[in-house]
């Protein structure tokens, strides 16, 4: 197991993702397009999948797609900005994840940003 399925823990192919969501795999393959989410190929099979902390209450995390797409812009590869999202900052209490979660979204998005200069 790599270390950014170490990270993230718990992961959830897309097929999974999509019954979460209630739409269709069609739909999750649109929201990786539009970069609402990020997805690595992770486990022995290689299968395509989403960190399970990406699903809240049924929907995608508010503020992830905007925060992805500053990463992305920033240079940051789909496994890059997940390692940054799941990796414990002390100044946070946390990890950036857990802040989007708890819809702390614009602390969030600032660090982001300061990762493209």
């Amino acid at each position: 197991m790599s270390n950014v399925e170490n990270l993230v823990g718990e992961w959830l192919p897309l097929p999974d993702v999509a019954q979460l969501l209630d739409i269709s795999i069609t739909r999750v393959h649109s929201l990786l397009d539009e970069r609402s989410l990020a997805a690595l190929r992770v486990g022995a099979r290689r299968i395509r999948s989403v960190p399970a902390a990406f699903i809240q209450d049924g929907l995608v995390v508010d503020s992830l797609k905007g925060t992805i797409v500053v990463l992305a812009d920033a240079g940051y590869s789909d496994e890059d900005l997940i390692i940054w999202l799941f990796t414990p900052d002390e100044s946070l209490r946390g990890r950036p994840i857990d802040a989007l979660r708890e819809g702390r979204k614009t602390e969030i998005r600032r660090r982001a940003q300061t990762l493209a200069w």
